[in-house]
C-alpha cells in the first residue's frame, strides 16, 4: 500500500470527499524546512512549488512550468496525475474542485498552510461544500 493509498484511506475514515497539501509552512514560504513538506513525502516530487490534491480514489499534482520534466520522472508510475498549470484544457484546483463537488461534500486542508485569500476564494466559488480545518498529513508522517 503506497502513502497516497494510506492518505485515501484517512479520507475514507474521516468522511472527507479532498483534501488540498500545498507546499507552505505558517509562514507561507515557497522553501519550506523538512517538517512541512508533506506533498513531497506523499508524492515523491521534490521541487519548491506544488499543491497535491488528494481525493479517495484520485491524486492529483498541480505544479508549474519549472517543474513538468522533474515532476513527470518523480511521479513516474505511483498513479498521481501530472496537472500542468497553464496549459490549455488544464484545470486550476478550483475548477476541478468545482467539478468533483458539483453537490456538495467535505473539502479539508490544515488552514494554517493556506492563504487566507485563496481559501475566501474556494469558500465563494464551492457551493454546498463544507470546509473543514483539519491537519491529516501528521497522521502519516
Amino acid at each position: 500500500m503506497t502513502l497516497i493509498n494510506k492518505f485515501q484511506e484517512l479520507l475514507k475514515d474521516k468522511n472527507i470527499d479532498a483534501f488540498i497539501i500545498p507546499t507552505n509552512d505558517f509562514h507561507l514560504s515557497e522553501y519550506v524546512s523538512d517538517y512541512f513538506k508533506a506533498r513531497a513525502y506523499l508524492t515523491g516530487f521534490t521541487g519548491s512549488a506544488g499543491t497535491l490534491v488528494v481525493t479517495k480514489e484520485k491524486a492529483l499534482l498541480w505544479t508549474d512550468g519549472r517543474y513538468f520534466i522533474q515532476a513527470e520522472k518523480q511521479i513516474e508510475n505511483t498513479g498521481i496525475i501530472l496537472m500542468k498549470m497553464g496549459n490549455p484544457n488544464v484545470d486550476t484546483i478550483t475548477e476541478y474542485l468545482g467539478k468533483i463537488f458539483k453537490n456538495g461534500g467535505t473539502l479539508a486542508f490544515d488552514f494554517r498552510v493556506i492563504e487566507t485569500s485563496y481559501a475566501l476564494e474556494l469558500e465563494s466559488k464551492l457551493n454546498n461544500v463544507n470546509i473543514v480545518n483539519l491537519d491529516l498529513v501528521s497522521l502519516i508522517w
